[in-house]
């Protein structure tokens, strides 16, 4: 019996399987053609290939022994000083195996970097910069100092198009032997918002209870309310019925597993679907932001949601 977790099975292994971000797959492949690679800077949303592009990039480097020249760590966890001076310091100043002169420490989540191991690691990078190469993978690139930003190349990645989704949905669908109609199809790039491994995650999730796919199987499996069900609570709350859309949205929550943050991001994207003007579509989207905070800092998240729905009274 297969046991493999999908996102791992279907990690691309070579350039030629890689989905998507074509410019920058191009740049990385001659920076390895040339075995010159650069101090790194890969930065861009969840799922979208930053760990997968760099760890082809090693094993087209380095061949079998790749394991052997690679250093990497989750900075999110090992975030202080002395990760720095220690861990990664006696590993970059060592030497390579093989016919590659340089070895690669792939610091992942590095934007979790306290600002005194982000300056310990920019006098690493300038020591050792002969014998390492630094790939630094972040969600906000704004969150590293500027001096390590200046000796890096620095890649943004964007979210996975619909075509390339579909693409990894096809791939899947055929070597599991899944069966997902074009809706289905749509439905799983929305609810992914760019992430591949969403995408392999909740297909490997539905495939456990049917082979068959439907958006019915999805909404079960992931905490994520149906549009058309937030559409319904916000479409009552507009014609003044506040109380029916209360409890709508309460059913909605339970049935579902929904914290107030996961709703809230919903009701914001179904907002620009409603039958009312563009400009209290805007003051209502401002709301859903001001909610979102206060939700964060700590309020109680259903009183929020309710007043949040008092704004869609009479518009």
């Amino acid at each position: 019996m297969d046991s493999l977790i999908w996102t791992e099975k279907y990690r691309p292994r070579s350039f030629k399987e890689f989905v998507g971000q074509k410019e920058i797959v191009k740049k990385v492949k001659g920076m390895v053609e040339q075995k010159n690679l650069n101090h790194l800077l890969l930065a861009g949303p969840a799922g979208c290939g930053k760990t997968s592009l760099i760890l082809i990039a090693a094993i087209e480097l380095y061949g079998p022994s790749w394991k052997d020249n690679i250093f990497e760590t989750n900075a999110s966890q090992d975030r202080g000083i002395n990760v720095v001076r220690e861990d990664i310091k006696n590993f970059a100043k060592t030497k390579s195996l093989g016919q590659v002169p340089f070895k690669l420490c792939i610091l992942d989540e590095a934007d979790a970097l306290t600002k005194e191991a982000q300056h310990a690691l920019r006098r690493t990078m300038e020591q050792y910069s002969q014998s390492c190469r630094f790939i630094l993978i972040v969600n906000y690139p704004s969150k590293i100092i500027e001096p390590i930003q200046s000796r890096c190349v620095i890649f943004k990645f964007k979210p996975i198009k619909k075509d390339e989704s579909f693409e990894i949905i096809k791939n899947v669908e055929q070597k599991e032997g899944l069966k997902i109609d074009e809706k289905t199809k749509n439905i799983l790039y929305e609810i992914s918002e760019g992430d591949a491994r969403k995408i392999v995650n909740t297909l490997q999730s539905c495939s456990i209870i049917s082979k068959s796919i439907t958006e019915d199987l999805i909404f079960d499996t992931i905490p994520s309310a149906k549009p058309k069900e937030i559409k319904e609570v916000l479409e009552i709350a507009v014609k003044g019925n506040f109380l029916e859309a209360r409890n709508k949205m309460l059913d909605v929550m339970l049935n579902h597993s929904l914290s107030g943050l996961d709703i809230i991001k919903q009701i914001q994207k179904e907002i620009w679907n409603l039958s009312i003007s563009d400009d209290k579509k805007i003051k209502l989207i401002e709301k859903c932001g001001e909610m979102e905070f206060r939700m964060v800092e700590g309020a109680d998240e259903f009183i929020q949601l309710e007043a949040l729905l008092v704004n869609f009274i009479g518009k």
